[in-house]
């Protein structure tokens, strides 16, 4: 019998994602309920005070796709010299590696 694929949705990658913004010391924020939200706005912001970054975020799931409002919205953050992503569950190498502190002195800080 074949091994079924496991999906991993949205909300598992956000968790997955809080999980290492904790680890790495990120301020993280979504909205529960985007219902009332401008179309497209990215579903994940994170700050980090120690590194003074923030980065936003448009999750999906192993076959999400981007609407024409979340390209528009990452281009506009983009375009303000914000660093903004489309994260897939397969991104979450990439994702740790974005989080990690680029001073190694920084994790020390915790």
């Amino acid at each position: 019998m074949p091994t079924p694929k496991l999906q991993t949705t949205e909300a598992d990658l956000r968790e997955q994602i809080r999980d290492l913004a904790q680890l790495y010391g990120w301020e993280m924020h979504f909205a529960w309920l985007s219902w009332r939200s401008p179309k497209g706005y990215p579903d994940v912001f994170l700050a980090h005070p120690v590194q003074k970054r923030v980065m936003w975020a448009e999750l999906k799931g192993k076959n999400g796709k981007l609407t024409p409002e979340q390209v528009r919205w990452l281009q506009v953050l983009r375009g303000c010299g914000q660093e903004a992503y489309t994260w897939w569950p397969d991104d979450i190498p990439e994702i740790a590696r974005l989080l990690q502190p680029r001073d190694s002195k920084q994790n020390n800080r915790r």
